[in-house]
């Protein structure tokens, strides 16, 4: 250090790298105590390291989102093969990220849990989310999707309420299977979601070991303006493990973040998780030949007819620095796409494209996008101004600070030169509210309840008799004549099961009542007795 700036620090105070200081910069020579009149107190107003300290404090979280509160993350890379299957990627789309083998894009990758909130175990009963940020040459893209490939409605019409349901109960704040399957049975097109969310598939094991999805129907388009449907798909290398109940409550009770220390603990141990990129590609338009619409995300695509082909691999080598910059502050949206991907007519799809943004504006601010998670990694100039927290200056090199609109003559910003051919699809129909034709709600949920192992099939009918056995006769009589339409043995089973469940359960209504519970928890109930009944007891100090 020079003498001058000794002399300067003995004159005030001798400040390091390492010297802690508040966000005005003013170095902090106590943070043990705040100023009192004697050492006793009162505390005097102008404490204003402790004030600066606090007030910061308590506005530390931002609003929990309202879905997929409960998340991790991690960076990492994408490489693409160049080729979709055996043909060229460009024979399909024109988006650079796909281009040139070998070629790796930057990603972050946001991990959650979809209903319940920040701090809720990793063991529900409940979709995972599956986001990715790629910070490609041509700005950002997300792929937003789940771990499973389908949902429970195919209209953004129904999501507020199809949340609502699945939440906690508003006045006791505990979620109710009652309420999950009211929403269910009377929206028949969510059961085939409900099979694969009360059999194993429900819990997975951790993040590293699930599938991804996109869920959506998207599209791509090459540089003479054709586009096709696709499907995305990720496939992780790892391998793919579910948990059953009762091993999900074995781990809960040891860990609830068992699921966000794994992936942290994976990558810092060099073990860096791997999923490989396919898509299913068809030809746009209604495909009167197949028995559902393309564009119902209710719906699998049939491997046999659209087979899944190879683009690329993720890796995952970086865990963040700093969970709320990062992880929290991360923010998805699926009308996020690059040149030479485009929306397909995929009613969820454009219901979500404007709330994804629009709850991230909510959350983290009108300049969420200059927040470094969720910057592009490329030159942005816009004639965007002010907001909360408008920290940067989105101008280019020698743009005249003065214009802010385009066009303009006086040095303005200029459009970019379109070199592809522009997508423009025939739209012709009348203005209707209805829903999509060719609906099949029950074909595809016998066939995935076919595939499944035995004990797969075990567990999905005791998790659903668990819950169901809690749910009013009409409930249960449309959820099992969804079933045994899904598949004769399916819906016999459910009808023993409930039946036997009658049988055995008839003393415990008369002492418990009905049961509020997790979705799929067994013997939720009787851990509120238990916490009674073994509570120690303890005398007042």
């Amino acid at each position: 250090m020079m003498d001058k700036e000794k002399a300067n620090n003995q004159e005030t105070n001798i400040e390091h790298e390492d010297t802690l200081t508040t966000r005005q910069g003013h170095p902090v020579t106590n943070n043990q105590n705040i100023r009192t009149v004697g050492n006793r107190g009162p505390a005097t107003l102008e404490n204003y390291d402790f004030i600066e300290k606090i007030s910061h404090f308590d506005r530390e979280k931002v609003p929990e989102r309202i879905v997929h509160a409960r998340g991790a993350g991690a960076h990492g890379y994408f490489e693409t093969y160049g080729t979709v299957g055996d043909e060229p990627v460009s024979k399909y789309t024109r988006a650079k990220v796909f281009q040139e083998k070998g070629k790796q894009t930057p990603v972050f990758v946001r991990f959650s849990t979809v209903v319940h909130g920040v701090h809720s175990p990793e063991t529900v009963r409940d979709p995972r989310g599956f986001a990715v940020k790629f910070y490609t040459e041509d700005g950002n893209w997300d792929l937003v999707g789940n771990n499973l490939k389908i949902f429970f409605i195919r209209d953004a019409m129904k999501f507020p309420d199809m949340i609502h349901a699945f939440r906690p109960d508003p006045v006791t704040n505990v979620q109710d299977s009652q309420r999950f399957f009211d929403f269910c049975a009377n929206s028949p097109e969510s059961f085939h979601m409900v099979t694969l969310i009360y059999s194993p598939w429900g819990i997975p094991a951790n993040y590293r070991m699930m599938q991804g999805s996109g869920v959506n129907t998207y599209k791509w388009v090459n540089s003479e303006g054709k586009a096709v449907l696709v499907k995305y798909h990720w496939e992780p290398k790892q391998g793919i493990k579910n948990l059953t109940v009762k091993e999900a409550e074995e781990i809960q009770g040891k860990n609830f973040n068992h699921a966000t220390q794994d992936l942290y603990e994976a990558i810092e141990n060099g073990d860096y998780p791997e999923w490989e990129l396919f898509v299913q590609i068809m030809e746009d338009g209604p495909h009167p030949e197949l028995d559902f619409d393309p564009l119902d995300d209710t719906k699998l695509w049939p491997e046999d007819k659209f087979p899944w082909l190879p683009v690329g691999k993720m890796v995952l080598n970086k865990n963040p620095e700093n969970y709320h910059t990062e992880v929290e502050q991360a923010a998805f949206g699926t009308g996020v796409l690059v040149d030479g991907l485009d929306f397909s007519d995929d009613k969820m799809l454009q219901g979500r494209t404007f709330s994804y943004s629009d709850t991230q504006r909510y959350r983290v601010g009108a300049n969420y996008l200059q927040v470094p998670i969720n910057a592009a990694k490329k030159q942005v100039a816009t004639n965007q101004e002010g907001g909360k927290l408008r920290y940067e200056n989105d101008k280019a090199p020698g743009q005249n600070p003065h214009v802010n609109y385009e066009p303009s003559s006086l040095g303005g910003l200029k459009e970019a030169e379109q070199t592809g051919k522009e997508h423009t699809p025939h739209v012709e129909g009348n203005l209707v509210r209805e829903s999509i034709d060719r609906q099949s709600n029950t074909k595809q949920a016998g066939e995935t309840y076919r595939r499944f192992k035995d004990w797969e099939k075990d567990e999905l009918i005791n998790n659903l008799v668990n819950d169901l056995s809690e749910c009013i006769p009409e409930l249960q009589d449309k959820m099992l004549a969804l079933a045994e339409e899904a598949d004769e043995e399916y819906g016999r089973r459910l009808r023993e099961g409930l039946e036997q469940k009658r049988q055995n359960k008839a003393k415990m209504d008369t002492e418990f009542g009905s049961e509020m519970h997790p979705l799929g928890a067994i013997n939720a109930r009787k851990a509120v007795q238990d916490a009674i009944e073994k509570g120690r007891d303890a005398d007042p100090y």
